[in-house]
């Protein structure tokens, strides 16, 4: 990684945040969802299946659900038994179909089928919170998240305990630290950070052992083991 010249781990939040991200994106190669979606519909769909579940358990459950349930009007035309089956695996399967099932219903009797690609209007959606919305729309809509006024960063599990662990925040709702970044990364950055930042969580800084030798930003973490500094991640509270 190309260190800024005077920026060290020590350098305030406004300095080191935007460098860190770049050197993830550098590392990610911009970040990428890696969950499997051809269409805005499968993404959003995904993404509500993806809460308290593992990528790689969504997209072995949505193989085939992807095929089964084409469109929304499709989720509604089963009874609901049959949905929770279908997503059993992903976990707190009642409450998913629930909310896929109302997510379904408010396409078809406000968009005519279709995903949104407002902020404004995907937050509308029953269920669809702030993470899923920037996951979608900047995914499936980046030209739109590039000058949404709404627009901001994903927050789940993995980007809470590294803007902790970085010191990007001290908080640990993911409204106030979505807050936080949208004001220390630029414009640009919102879309492909969280992206970044996850990957970084699942591969590298771990929640209970951080593989701080392997780890690009290390030499500007504040939670560094190596340089023998206290995880500033803390207690975070799991957000899904």
């Amino acid at each position: 990684m190309q260190i800024p010249d005077g920026v060290t781990r020590d350098s305030g939040k406004t300095n080191r945040a935007p460098a860190i991200v770049s050197a993830l994106l550098d590392l990610y190669d911009g970040g990428v969802v890696e969950l499997d979606w051809t269409t805005p519909f499968e993404l959003l769909i995904a993404t509500i299946l993806s809460a308290q579940s593992t990528d790689r358990k969504v997209n072995e459950v949505t193989a085939e659900l992807f095929v089964k349930y084409p469109d929304p009007a499709a989720y509604l035309a089963v009874d609901e038994t049959e949905l929770q089956a279908d997503i059993y695996q992903t976990g707190f399967y009642r409450q998913k179909t629930r909310s896929i099932r109302g997510v379904c219903a408010a396409l078809i009797e406000d968009f005519d089928g279709q995903v949104p690609f407002t902020m404004a209007e995907l937050i509308a959606l029953p269920g669809v919170a702030r993470k899923t919305a920037n996951v979608v729309q900047s995914a499936a809509f980046p030209d739109q998240h590039a000058v949404d006024p709404d627009a901001g960063v994903a927050v789940d599990t993995h980007v809470t305990r590294l803007s902790r662990r970085l010191r990007f925040t001290r908080h640990e709702d993911p409204v106030r630290i979505e807050q936080d970044l949208r004001r220390l990364l630029p414009r640009e950055q919102w879309g492909s950070a969280s992206l970044s930042i996850i990957l970084h969580g699942r591969r590298v800084c771990d929640a209970r052992r951080p593989r701080c030798g392997d780890c690009v930003v290390e030499p500007l973490c504040p939670s560094s083991l190596i340089a023998g500094k206290r995880d500033k991640a803390g207690q975070a509270v799991a957000l899904g």
